[in-house]
């Protein structure tokens, strides 16, 4: 019985330090199975930002057909917390966290956030280029960059 308590007792300490750790519970498992947001919320004073012209619908609409046309794999949408979470493409799981703040009835602030630079700066691109009706023109113009390479 005494060796029971041996072996149990460290596994018990193990699950207390967890549970009052500086990380909750939840937030921990979510960071272990890779679908955590606190990297991006904690990330936001990085955001590269821009405003438009647009109703909060309009924008996160918007955002949302940019991000299916750039293939990224949407893995958390929290309207309460104005936040879209994803990953730059399915196979690429860095996280990019995409933030909105209404400034009034006609004009919407944009946040793009990653602990990557280059995918903060790459996600910001596509989303401003698409929020502007760009999008496809780049992406032909990639396209035909990339046939002139092969030829």
């Amino acid at each position: 019985m005494k060796r029971k308590a041996q072996l149990v007792l460290p596994f018990l300490l193990l699950i207390l330090y967890f549970l009052c750790g500086c990380s909750s519970l939840k937030e921990w498992s979510k960071g272990a199975l890779g679908v955590s947001t606190k990297v991006l919320e904690d990330g936001r004073k990085d955001a590269i930002k821009k405003e438009f012209d647009n109703d909060y619908d309009t924008c996160y609409k918007k955002v949302i057909e940019s991000l299916a046309k750039i293939h990224a794999y949407i893995y958390a949408n929290k309207p309460e917390k104005n936040l879209i979470a994803i990953y730059v493409t399915e196979v690429d799981t860095t996280p990019v966290g995409i933030f909105f703040e209404s400034i009034d009835k006609d004009s919407t602030t944009i946040e793009i956030t990653s602990p990557s630079t280059y995918a903060r700066e790459t996600i910001a691109r596509k989303i401003f280029l698409g929020m502007e009706g760009k999008l496809e023109a780049e992406k032909e113009n990639t396209s035909e960059e990339q046939k002139s390479l092969f030829e």
